[in-house]
């Protein structure tokens, strides 16, 4: 019978799944498993689901070709992955896209309007007690309406959160690698914008890009004293995008107004400047946390390793034989 491993416990609809027919083993520590135990185990099963934490690189790879047929990360991104010498190896890579197209898009607009609107600054003051009397200048915030949103990215979550945006009254540019059809940008009422554009002309900017050698610290100090003044910023896509140190100078000296962040550099690291900030949300890396996107990708990357274990081409596979 073929070996399956879990790296971390994920909703049981995947593991059910699998269990039909394969021996599946489940991380039992609520931790990431160690580099030293890939290298260790790695090559005693026919399939692992990995989560974006874990780090399958070259060495881990060469051991795990003896025995391994399909790695299925749980997650769009498979960064943590290298893919060209997995397909060297031998070795199928899956992901998960499309189902955590909403839930993050959702997160994303949830961020905006939480950091815009000053919701947990006010959740706080009432929790400690400060709340004694309407005020008309109480925690002032800024609305969405009539604003610029650039949005960086516009893939599925990009373009998602662009409707919502647009049900909000707001304007809407963006850039992406490459523009979308005419028709498209009609449909969604976006305008395609150059980087250096969107950053001076836009109030909010939303995130929605993967993690290259390129987009890796796009936003530095001197990134920040481009943009517009005032301006909110919210990472839904990859922490390293954003350089931690520069933005919390930038929120300091007030050349940005506030951020909403789901995702940090050196996750789950997060820098104590952002942490001691009244002007900052932060959230816990759920941007796919609904029950629907994740029981959704649970069977996603149960039927990933079952087709690839039956011989079959999985739907999303990334790299691979």
């Amino acid at each position: 019978m073929d070996k399956v491993y879990i790296t971390f416990k994920i909703p049981n609809k995947g593991i059910e799944y699998l269990k039909k027919e394969f021996d599946v083993h489940v991380n039992p520590q609520q931790k990431p498993l160690s580099r030293e135990w890939f290298l260790e185990n790695g090559g005693e099963y026919d399939a692992f689901i990995t989560m974006l934490h874990d780090p399958v690189d070259r060495e881990v790879l060469d051991v795990m070709k003896k025995r391994v047929k399909v790695i299925a990360n749980y997650a769009v991104g498979f960064n943590n992955i290298d893919i060209e010498y997995a397909s060297r190896c031998g070795i199928t890579v899956t992901n998960t896209p499309d189902v955590l197209t909403n839930a993050t898009a959702e997160i994303a607009f949830a961020l905006m309007l939480s950091v815009m609107r000053r919701i947990v600054e006010g959740d706080r003051y009432v929790r400690e007690g400060a709340f004694d009397m309407w005020k008309p200048e109480l925690l002032l915030g800024e609305e969405t309406a009539g604003k610029t949103v650039g949005i960086l990215g516009m893939g599925r979550i990009g373009r998602s959160f662009a409707r919502k945006c647009r049900c909000f009254g707001m304007n809407m540019i963006y850039h992406n690698r490459h523009p979308l059809p005419k028709e498209e940008e009609v449909a969604l009422g976006v305008r395609y914008a150059e980087f250096s554009q969107l950053i001076e002309q836009s109030d909010v900017i939303s995130i929605h890009l993967p993690l290259t050698p390129e987009t890796r610290h796009l936003f530095t100090w001197e990134t920040f004293q481009k943009m517009k003044r005032g301006a909110f910023i919210i990472n839904t896509g990859r922490g390293p995008v954003i350089c931690e140190e520069d933005l919390v100078k930038a929120l300091k000296k007030g050349l940005i107004k506030g951020a909403g962040l789901d995702v940090y550099e050196y996750e789950p690291e997060v820098h104590k400047g952002l942490l001691e900030l009244p002007n900052t949300v932060l959230l816990p890396h759920i941007g796919s946390g609904s029950v629907k996107a994740r029981e959704t990708m649970s069977l996603m990357v149960g039927e990933a390793v079952a087709d690839v274990l039956h011989g079959k081409t999985p739907r999303h596979k990334v790299a691979g034989p």
